[in-house]
C-alpha cells in the first residue's frame, strides 16, 4: 500500500479527502482483494471513480439515486462474501437510508464500508437539505458500527486501507473539498481507535475530528502566544472512542475542548461527555460544534466563520473558558 511522502501528500491534498479514497486507495486495495465492490448512487464520477470503473468495471456498481436500493444490493453482496464500499453525500447516505443501515448492518453486521462523502458544511450554496451535521449522531447509536473521521486525505487513504481488516460496518465520514489541509507531513502509524497526539501541552488539550484537526493545529498556535501550553488530539475515531487517551488527557489538563464540524448535539463532544460522566473528579469540557438550528445557505467559509469553527475564533473560546476555570 502506498506509503505517505512530501511528494505524494501535496497530490492527496490536492484531490481531498474523498479523491484520496476512490481516486487513489480503491485501486489499490482493488489489486488486493478480489471481492472488493463499490456502489454509488450517482456520484462516480464526482466521487473520483473513473479510473477505478475503467480498470474494474465488473467491481463498480451505479444504482442511480436510489440510495435504499443501494444499501439493500449492499448488504446481498456483503452477504455472498464480498468486501462492499458504498457512497454518496454524506446527508443522503446517513438519513435516506438509516433504516436499511440499522437493520442491515447494525443488526445483522454485514461487512459493508460507508463512504459519507460532503459532510458538515462542504455543500455550501446548496443549503441545509445537504448539510450533514447529524450524521455522526445518527450513525454512532447503531449497535456495531464503527465511526470514523479522517483528519486529512493522507488519514482519509490509510483510514480506507485499514478498514478492509474490519469484517463488519463502517461509517467514514469525509469533511472538506479539493485541496484539504495537510496534518500529516509524512508516514505515520494509523490504528483504528487509537487517537494521535499531535502536540503535547499541560495547559489545555483541543480534541477534535475532521478537517477541524487542521483548525485546531492552528488555534493551538495562537493559544501559545497567549501563554498555554496545548495538547492537540486528532480523534479520527468516534466510535469506539480511544478512553485510554481520554484518561490520560483529563488526568493531566486543567480544561478540556472539543471541535467538530457537526452538530453540538450527539457527536464528538456528547461522545466524549458520555464517557466522562463516569469520572469523580475530572477536568471540565467545553463543547464546540455547529450550533442547534438550521444555517442560512451560504459558502462554507463564512458559515464555519459564523458557528466559530475557524482558528481565531475557536483561540478565543478555548482562551475564555480556560480562564473562567482554571
Amino acid at each position: 500500500m502506498m506509503e505517505l511522502s512530501p511528494k505524494n501528500v501535496r497530490m492527496l491534498s490536492m484531490l481531498g479527502q474523498r479523491g484520496s479514497i476512490f481516486g487513489v486507495a480503491l485501486l489499490e486495495i482493488a489489486r488486493e482483494h478480489s471481492d472488493l465492490m463499490v456502489l454509488t448512487a450517482d456520484l462516480a464520477l464526482l466521487s473520483g471513480l473513473g479510473k477505478f470503473q475503467s480498470q474494474y468495471p465488473d467491481q463498480l456498481l451505479n444504482l442511480g439515486i436510489a440510495e435504499q436500493n443501494m444499501l439493500g444490493v449492499a448488504s446481498g453482496l456483503a452477504k455472498e462474501g464480498n468486501c462492499v464500499f458504498v457512497t454518496t453525500y454524506a446527508t443522503f447516505l446517513t438519513m435516506r437510508a438509516y433504516e436499511q443501515i440499522r437493520d442491515n448492518l447494525g443488526y445483522m453486521q454485514f461487512n459493508v464500508k460507508l463512504v459519507g462523502a460532503s459532510a458538515g458544511l462542504a455543500m455550501g450554496m446548496s443549503g441545509n437539505t445537504h448539510y450533514a451535521i447529524e450524521d455522526l449522531a445518527i450513525m454512532r447509536v447503531v449497535p456495531n458500527m464503527t465511526v470514523l473521521s479522517p483528519a486529512d486525505a493522507g488519514e482519509a487513504l490509510k483510514m480506507a486501507q485499514a478498514v478492509c481488516d474490519i469484517d463488519g460496518p463502517v461509517y467514514i465520514r469525509l469533511t472538506g473539498g479539493l485541496n484539504c489541509p495537510v496534518v500529516y507531513k509524512e508516514e505515520f502509524d494509523f490504528k483504528i481507535g487509537r487517537a494521535q497526539v499531535l502536540t503535547e501541552g499541560s495547559d489545555l488539550a483541543l480534541i477534535a475530528c475532521g478537517t477541524m484537526v487542521a483548525e485546531a493545529l492552528k488555534a493551538a498556535e495562537l493559544l501559545r502566544a497567549r501563554g498555554l501550553e496545548v495538547t492537540v488530539i486528532n480523534m479520527h475515531t468516534v466510535k469506539p472512542l480511544d478512553t485510554e487517551i481520554l484518561d490520560r488527557v483529563f488526568a493531566a489538563h486543567r480544561a478540556v475542548v472539543t471541535i467538530e464540524e457537526h452538530s453540538c448535539l450527539g457527536g464528538l463532544g456528547s461522545a466524549i461527555a458520555e464517557y466522562r460522566c463516569s469520572f469523580k473528579s475530572v477536568a471540565p469540557l467545553l463543547i464546540i460544534g455547529l450550533p442547534d438550528a438550521f444555517s442560512r445557505a451560504d459558502e462554507q467559509p463564512f458559515l464555519l466563520e459564523q458557528a466559530g469553527l475557524t482558528a481565531s475564533r475557536l483561540a478565543d473560546s478555548a482562551d475564555k473558558f480556560f480562564n473562567e476555570v482554571k
